[in-house]
């Protein structure tokens, strides 16, 4: 099987792979994507938790954002500035908007 980074992962168009993510005590989480969002030089990327956990299931999804490690590895961080967290949302709105008139005029 070929290792595949987040990034591929992400911006694979079938989008059917669940990412999993763990919290600092090691707590397993899966997430569905619902849209990756450039922004300048950052990739961020919505994230739907696929079941409720810890003290989160308020929340209907997490903004998070494409880091590198010192190997130069991609990793997933959620997003904590809730002004960038609330700017990417934004943008999501604005693309769903703009798909929804395209799909109107058809």
């Amino acid at each position: 099987m070929e290792h595949k980074n987040i990034v591929d992962i992400l911006m694979d168009s079938n989008k059917h792979e669940l990412i999993e993510m763990f919290d600092i005590d090691g707590n397993s989480c899966k997430f569905e994507q619902v849209a990756v969002i450039p922004d300048g030089k950052r990739l961020y990327a919505i994230l739907y938790p696929v079941e409720p956990f810890n003290d989160c299931s308020e929340i209907d999804a997490f903004v998070v954002r494409v880091d590198y490690d010192p190997a130069d590895e991609p990793y997933l961080v959620i997003e904590t500035d809730e002004r960038m967290a609330i700017k990417i949302f934004k943008k999501y709105e604005k693309l769903l908007e703009k798909q929804n008139r395209r799909e109107n005029r058809k």
